[in-house]
């Protein structure tokens, strides 16, 4: 099953997450198919990009987003 999901990066104590399309059965910070986004929770308020049409392309192609993916994904008006 493809998933949508966050990709943790940054130093410790310090994340910053790219939004990938992955396989679920790859590890959270490993191979992906492809990054369509960054999340960044540090700053106030959250600094979010996402590419909307890569998104809606791979939402209707079957990738189930995680529950953090789809609100953040919900808050920028994609779904």
């Amino acid at each position: 099953m493809v998933k949508i999901r966050l990709r943790r990066m940054g130093a410790k104590k310090n994340p910053f997450y790219r939004i990938v399309v992955a396989d679920s059965r790859y590890p959270r910070d490993g191979r992906f198919i492809e990054e369509i986004g960054t999340y960044n929770p540090l700053t106030n308020p959250a600094q979010v990009t996402v590419n909307a049409e890569a998104a809606k392309k791979w939402i209707a192609n079957g990738a189930q987003p995680t529950d953090k993916v789809k609100a953040i994904l919900k808050n920028n008006g994609i779904i």
